[in-house]
């Protein structure tokens, strides 16, 4: 009977381990490094201290990101053709600063809007089996501070 209260009490703890640290998949979630920090895509939302939306309206847009033909023409290039990350590609000596891609944009928070015209704040080229394009561009925009370059820009 002591063990099954033992047990009864240890695998909610466990579990509630488990879901604080969003560890619930084994996968790499797409990190990138700049500057000795890294940011990376959060496993939860609610995990994220940097939260960034997609729109198809470029007057909603607070940053725009143009989706490259060219790594050459890219400011932020992502390419592998491995099945699983390197280990160690995207450690740093601090914990990643991570973010969330939101699915309703925040006036207070980067809204990005994805063309394959410009004008653009970045330019971004991506051919990855494990990032997506909306991943490559939360994470320049999140690590760049979500300051859009262009000043001005017209429609």
């Amino acid at each position: 009977m002591l063990r099954f209260k033992v047990l009864a009490s240890v695998v909610p703890l466990a579990v509630v381990a488990l879901f604080a640290r969003g560890e619930f998949s084994t996968g790499p979630r797409p990190c990138i490094e700049i500057a000795g920090a890294s940011v990376q895509i959060a496993a939860l939302s609610w995990q994220a201290e940097r939260h960034v939306s997609f729109t198809h309206d470029p007057g909603r847009a607070t940053v725009r990101v143009q989706i490259s033909d060219s790594a050459e023409a890219a400011d932020f290039t992502v390419i592998d053709d491995v099945d699983s990350t390197e280990r160690g590609a995207c450690e740093s000596h601090s914990p990643p600063q991570l973010v969330a891609i939101s699915s309703s944009p925040s006036p207070s928070k980067p809204v990005v809007y994805l063309s394959t015209e410009g004008p653009a704040d970045y330019r971004i080229f991506v051919r990855s089996k494990s990032f997506s394009v909306r991943d490559a561009a939360a994470l320049i925009v999140s690590a760049r501070g979500a300051q859009p370059r262009v000043v001005a820009a017209s429609l």
